[in-house]
């Protein structure tokens, strides 16, 4: 799973409007693998990766939310200590640069999901894989 489909959606800074968004998907059957949330120049953005990206393309779509899809780089490793440290040293021993990460859960496994935005998604997603294989 060296690439996937991450969502960024720009919305209000107050109170709800996350859980609507999240509610909404909810109610179509888009589960939410992963996601982070922060608040930046008083609007929350929130990245996401969902199990049904053309499902939540629809919901967003028709809630009229200001979002985008990007490629980013997603490898499943054991939810153990250190393993956010073997993926990130990896990219850097590979050049890429981290813009940003975050992590979630593989359906019905205990594995971890980490995503990251990187500067080379291609490279990302070989030494991911090639990672993710050493654990296989």
């Amino acid at each position: 799973m060296a690439k996937a489909r991450e969502f960024t959606v720009t919305i209000e800074d107050k109170p709800g409007v996350l859980g609507k968004c999240f509610l909404a998907l909810a109610e179509r059957g888009v589960n939410i693998l992963a996601f982070q949330s922060y608040v930046e120049e008083r609007e929350s953005l929130v990245r996401f990766l969902a199990d049904d990206p053309a499902s939540a393309k629809a919901v967003l779509g028709g809630l009229r939310m200001i979002f985008e899809e990007t490629e980013v780089a997603v490898v499943k490793m054991p939810h153990r200590p250190g393993e956010l440290g073997r993926a990130a040293e990896r990219l850097g021993e590979g050049q890429i640069n981290i813009d940003y990460s975050y992590c979630g859960f593989e359906p019905g496994s205990t594995r971890a999901l980490l995503v990251f935005g990187v500067d080379n998604l291609t490279r990302a997603s070989t030494l991911l894989d090639e990672l993710a294989a050493e654990d296989a």
